[in-house]
Order: C-alpha cells, then structure tokens, then sequence
C-alpha cells in the first residue's frame, strides 16, 4: 500500500507532495481508496461532502467505530502526514481479520477530504461540512490562487457541488471515531514508547493580515515618500515572533501575496497569513490582539492601512476523556499527550466521541519532506490500532 501511494503527487524537484484538493494527485488518491476497500470486499460509500467511506458490517446499523484521515497534503508536504493514519487503517483491518476477529460492531474506514486546506485556505473542509461547522454558501466561496472556486473544482472533478452541507444522519451512525496520525513533534522520541494517545488539541487560527500602502517606482521615489507595506509586513512577522515567545504560544506567517509583486516596484498590497496556536484560548486572543496592535503602530508610522480578518477558529479540543482513557488502557499504559496540531478528529469531537493515536516521529519534523518515521514504528502503530478497534468492536 505504502508503495502504491508513494508517487502520487510527488513533485520531482523537493521530493515532498502536493496532492491538492478536487486536483488529478487527490483523484488518483481516491482511487487508490476506493481500491483497497474493493479489494477487501468492503462497501464503498461516497458522501454528499466527497469524503470516501469503506464499511465492514452494515453501515446503518449504528453505533460504528470509525478509523481513518486524510490523503491530501500541504504544499511540498511529507508523505505520512495523513495518509499514515489511511494505510495503518487498511493494515489494522487486515490485522484483524487475521487475528479471526469478529466485531459485534460495524468498522469503517474513512478518507476526510481538503483536510490540509492547501488550496482553498481553510483545513478540514470535509470534516467541517459534515458536522456543521461550515455552510455550503462560505464553503462555495471558497477560492484558490488562481480564483477558482470550490464548487467550480468539484464540478470539474465530477462531484456535484449543490450536494454539500451537515450531515447529521451519518454522523448518528458513528458511535466512535480513532484516528491515527504521524506524531508532529519530538514528544515520543523522548520516550521508549513508539505509539502514544492524544490528550487534547491546542485552540489554534488562521488570520488574514492585509497591508495597503501605494505602488511606486523602486528607482525614484525618495525613501521619506514612501508608503511601503513591505516595511510594515516585516515587522509584523518579527512581532509575532516576539509577542508568540514571551506567551508560550506559537505564531507563524507561513504564506505571502504581494502586489504588483516586481522587483523594482514599490508594493501596494501586502498579504500575509497568520497561524497562531496556544495551550489555552485566552492566550491565543491576547497574543493575535498583541500582533494585530504591533501591525496597526507600525503602519501608522509607514503610513500603511492594515486590515486584519479571522478567516478560520478551531477552539480547544478535550477528546472523549472516558474513550481517551479506554484507549490508554488498551495500549497499556502508552504516553498521553497534547499536540498543536488540527486534525479532522479535532472537527468531530464536538458531535461524536472521538480520539487520536500518535506514531514516534523521530525528527519531529512535519509539513516537509523531510517528515519520517521508523517501519518498526509504523507497524506498533498498526497493531495499536489492531488492538483498539478490537477492544472497541468486540463488546
């Protein structure tokens, strides 16, 4: 399986992956999906959302236990980041069947769509419109650097756009949701324990900073005449650093649009995109009010206008503490962490019981192609999540 993903989306030059939402890499990807669960004599579902569903036992019976991630990555990304937790899903139900297990409940399989949010700048779209989080009218507003639309790419990739939106029914079937995920940080690499349980998920946003000043020639407008957003951006980037450290938060302007965009003209729109995270929510509104006050000073000595915008707002996310804890007893007794990291299990947990296994990630590098873990690794986490769904499916 592992193999059979591998070239998927791989951009020859960085060696990382840019399998982008509705693209040709996510539809080869979703074959791919689609595949493993016909192969296994699964029923394969496709929801209003596009999300993929591979079903063990009848899948409205009720009461499912649900494993799986997603496929798609951020720009240049690593290749566990998602489809780790796709995979292990698929092994851990081989493994089960070769353990002769019998579920009392029915199993799933699921591949959450847009979960990185690489092209249309908000993460977790599946997950969002199939708990409510996100109407179909601001999920078709969507649009990517190139204008297109959401709608627009799904029609183009053959899915019916007018279908999305909440999705209650199915989520009623669901009577637990574990996903497993590459571990982003060194945490378990600190331990001797290759798998670990999630705790919570730090609040954490994306902001829209825009810096309006005037267009002019690089070669002959005198500095003292300048209105330059370019100025302003930097030191909101340096702001932020300083203002995330002295928190104990996390802030970090991963993205950047300019206008004219030419070297030797002077901007007249800096556009830049905030990602903050903290371990509680109060920090995270002092530290982005912190850096939206630091933009607004700059900008009135660089005679620069800044608008700030939320585009996105996760708040935190305790999981299920009894599932949480029934998983760590399991596992016995495995590490049980927090992460600053959004997952589609993050999205879920306030409608179903949801939780996360984390696999040792050695480096604790994530979003990059540099992003690794052992095979022994991948395998315990396997067998973990072999062991869950057993614990949890045979009751």
């Amino acid at each position: 399986m592992w193999r059979d993903l591998l070239p998927i989306g791989r951009n020859a030059e960085s060696g990382g992956y840019r399998r982008f939402a509705w693209t040709g890499a996510d539809a080869d990807c979703r074959s791919w999906f689609r595949a493993q669960a016909e192969s296994r004599g699964l029923t394969y579902e496709l929801d209003r959302n596009g999300n993929q569903w591979a079903w063990l036992g009848d899948p409205t019976a009720g009461d499912a236990v649900v494993t799986g991630s997603h496929l798609d990555s951020v720009p240049d990304g690593g290749a566990f980041d998602g489809p780790l937790g796709v995979v292990s899903s698929f092994a851990a139900l081989d493994e089960l069947r070769g353990r002769g297990v019998r579920p009392d409940r029915p199993l799933a399989i699921v591949n959450f769509g847009d979960e990185e949010g690489a092209r249309f700048g908000l993460a977790c779209v599946g997950s969002r419109l199939t708990a409510g989080q996100l109407t179909a009218e601001k999920a078709h507003a969507l649009r990517d650097a190139e204008g297109i639309s959401l709608a627009q790419a799904m029609e183009r990739a053959g899915y019916d756009p007018e279908a999305i939106g909440p999705d209650p029914e199915r989520l009623a079937r669901i009577g637990a949701f574990v996903e497993l995920h590459v571990e982003q940080g060194r945490a378990l690499a600190e331990t001797p324990h290759a798998v670990g349980v999630a705790s919570a998920i730090w609040p954490h946003g994306r902001w829209r900073f825009d810096f309006h000043g005037e267009a002019n020639h690089a070669g002959t407008t005198r500095i003292e005449d300048r209105r330059d957003p370019m100025l302003t951006y930097a030191n909101t980037v340096l702001a932020a650093r300083k203002k995330a450290r002295l928190a104990g938060a996390l802030a970090t302007f991963g993205k950047v649009g300019v206008e004219p965009n030419g070297v030797n003209a002077i901007a007249s729109l800096v556009r830049g995109w905030l990602d903050s995270r903290a371990a509680d929510e109060e920090t995270l509104a002092d530290v982005v009010a912190e850096i939206e006050r630091a933009a607004v000073e700059r900008g009135t000595r660089d005679g620069v206008d800044v608008r700030v915008t939320r585009e996105s707002f996760t708040p935190v996310v305790e999981f299920a503490h009894d599932l949480r804890d029934e998983l760590a007893k399991l596992l016995g007794g495995v590490p049980v962490l927090p992460t600053g990291a959004g997952h589609d299990a993050g999205i879920l947990s306030g409608v179903i019981p949801t939780a996360m296994l984390f696999v040792r990630n050695p480096t604790g590098v994530s979003h990059s192609p540099a992003e690794t873990a052992a095979e022994d690794d991948c395998v315990a986490g396997v067998t973990a999540l072999a062991d869950v769904l057993e614990g949890l499916a045979c009751r």
